[in-house]
């Protein structure tokens, strides 16, 4: 069993990334290979709506191509992003967009722990979280979990024992369950 742990900072060790880091900690230690991937260190251009990808492939040649075999083999992600101007990060944005491209099939049945990280409390993630929580079921995923750390200074989450002990469970949660799911 697999989990993909996605992150849309660009902050290296913030917030975002260690709620990410903490769920894949856990989700290791409960059975899954774990492995994460930084959107920032990634070249995900905007999707250009040339409808390439529905005439049989994407004519644009970036890097989301590898992170979407990294998606189809995990059966769990964990997609970590902050919120900029209520909404997710840019790189997050682009990495969701060309989800159009991909068939239905990567996306049903995939489990989903959300981590998202606000300068202010949990009413500034609000459309985040929203905006998530809508695509999930329309493409047939289902949430395993929702983590969120309000606060705009680098290592507040990672600072919060409830928190990372949260991320933690949910991570052996996800593995727990995924396993129970690829065994059914």
């Amino acid at each position: 069993m697999r989990v993909l742990g996605i992150v849309g900072s660009p902050r290296k060790g913030g917030n975002t990334d260690s709620m990410v880091k903490e769920v894949l900690s856990g989700a290791a230690e409960g059975g899954a290979e774990t492995e994460k991937v930084s959107l920032a260190d990634l070249r995900i251009e905007p999707c250009r709506a040339c409808d390439g990808c529905v005439k049989g492939a994407c004519l644009i040649d970036d890097d989301f191509a590898s992170v979407a075999v990294k998606m189809r083999a995990a059966e769990a992600w964990v997609i970590g992003t902050p919120v900029y101007w209520w909404g997710p990060t840019a790189q997050t944005k682009a990495w969701i967009d060309r989800w159009y491209g991909l068939p239905r099939e990567v996306f049903v049945g995939k489990g989903i722990v959300l981590a998202v990280s606000s300068g202010g409390g949990r009413s500034y993630a609000e459309l985040t979280i929203s905006m998530l929580r809508e695509i999930i079921p329309y493409l047939g995923m289902r949430e395993l979990g929702l983590l969120h750390s309000g606060g705009s200074s680098v290592g507040r989450a990672l600072s919060d024992a409830a928190l990372m002990a949260e991320a933690r469970r949910t991570g052996h949660r996800t593995a727990r369950q995924m396993n129970r799911r690829t065994q059914s």
